[in-house]
């Protein structure tokens, strides 16, 4: 059976290229994430017999790899992929010059104005009060639930814990059930501050690769079964920032493999809402299992300064009213992060006309953002995104999110173009 690098690279695309062009390809799948981060590559011997190249050949790629640190080489241990590891740059923005990729949100919602007057009165009625609240106003956990039950996942109030953003809930969450050493598996690429709180609670990282085209299910379910990691954290809707939705079906086999191997998911539902033209609505992961825990935001499809109404959704089994829900409230007094009421009075009444305001908001934004790809990123193929997130950019020549920043696409064709499609 042939080894993941040569199924990658297609024997047909190498015949007959030099040691320098193999490099480069291999390069190509190590920075647009096909290959792995730490995943180890066929010995020259076996690379040469099934690519019936000369050893020579496969040993000066693999030497060019190395002085270029995108592998790196042991004796006894193999040739394992790797990723210059290189500080990233802040470059000041000139509106004329770039695109400022650096935020993934758009304008506030059309409506969030009056959604926030309405909610005057029971904002109100909370001055009495502390401000703060662990699990999270009542009115808005119904609200959470009742849009996952729309979803297909049903759910209650119970299930429900409001946070102080998407964010903030990975890291109560990690903060209630962390190990520090355990393993955890993420995409690559992803939302690069996840990767940092997982680092934070001192995960080490299993990278499975995403591309526009999705995800690589095999790959995935392979680690799930091998490596039996501790959590594992993926964008299954409009992945962030390739775009992907995760079928129903690979969805299925991956929640069914994760339980069998005891990984509990962190499933980040932030980009959920953002469809433009998928023209099809995948089952939540939250439906598949109760080690599935569910986190999502309104600062995408509201405004970025509603990032405070972040949510928690864990089924009655790991819920508010088991050691989960005990763990994670004190996780929240030790951090000072309860919900502030003050803020949460106006979600009831944007979020049900969020979702329907965000789809031809983003639609007529289009073909602006199209245009102005094409003129000042003209390098990168044309794409059209599914998701609002998506740049419909190829992330070909560019750093992963594990190694790199970036914030802008810059009119200079010599430029790397790791910041048009790095989200910030």
């Amino acid at each position: 059976m042939a080894s993941r690098l040569v199924t990658q690279l297609g024997t047909h695309s190498v015949a007959g290229a030099s040691a320098g062009d193999l490099a480069d390809q291999i390069r190509a799948l190590i920075l647009d994430g096909r290959l792995t981060v730490g995943e180890r590559l066929p010995s020259e011997r076996a690379l040469a017999a099934e690519l019936r190249r000369s050893r020579s050949t496969i040993t000066r790629a693999y030497d060019a790899l190395e002085s270029d640190r995108y592998v790196t080489r042991l004796h006894g241990g193999g040739t394992r992929v790797a990723l210059p590891n290189s500080p990233g740059t802040v470059t000041e923005l000139d509106d004329d010059a770039s695109i400022d990729l650096s935020i993934a949100s758009m304008d506030s919602t059309p409506g969030l104005y009056d959604a926030t007057v309405r909610s005057l009165p029971r904002l109100a009625a909370l001055r009495g009060t502390s401000g703060y609240s662990l699990q999270g106003l009542p009115e808005l956990r119904d609200a959470v639930a009742a849009r996952f039950s729309q979803r297909g996942a049903p759910t209650s109030a119970e299930e429900i814990m409001i946070t102080s953003g998407a964010l903030n809930a990975v890291n109560l969450i990690l903060t209630a059930f962390g190990r520090r050493g355990e393993r955890a598996v993420v995409e690559q690429p992803t939302f690069p501050h996840a990767l940092d709180a997982l680092q934070l609670h001192g995960y080490r990282m299993l990278p499975t690769p995403v591309d526009v085209q999705g995800w690589d299910a095999g790959h995935l379910l392979d680690l799930l079964l091998r490596a039996r990691p501790h959590v594992g954290y993926l964008i299954p809707d409009f992945h962030n920032p390739t775009g992907a939705t995760l079928s129903d079906e690979d969805r299925s086999r991956i929640a069914a493999t994760a339980r069998s191997s005891g990984t509990r998911l962190i499933i980040d539902e932030t980009t959920a809402e953002l469809d433009i033209d998928r023209g099809w609505t995948p089952t939540p992961m939250g439906a598949f299992g109760p080690h599935v825990i569910t986190v999502g935001s309104m600062s995408k499809i509201a405004w970025e300064e509603c990032e405070w109404a972040g949510s928690v959704r864990s089924e009655p089994t790991s819920s508010v009213c088991s050691p989960y829900g005990r763990r994670s409230s004190s996780a929240r007094l030790c951090s000072s992060s309860a919900s502030p009421s003050s803020c949460s009075p106006t979600c009831p009444h944007s979020w049900p006309m969020c979702a329907s305001v965000c789809e031809p908001d983003v639609t007529r934004s289009r073909p602006g953002w199209a245009t102005s790809r094409a003129s000042r990123c003209p390098r990168h193929p044309e794409a059209s995104p599914r998701g609002w997130t998506s740049a419909g950019l190829h992330p070909h020549d560019s750093p992963s999110p594990l190694a790199s920043t970036g914030s802008s696409c810059r009119r200079d064709p010599a430029s790397r173009p790791a910041a048009c499609w790095r989200d910030g």
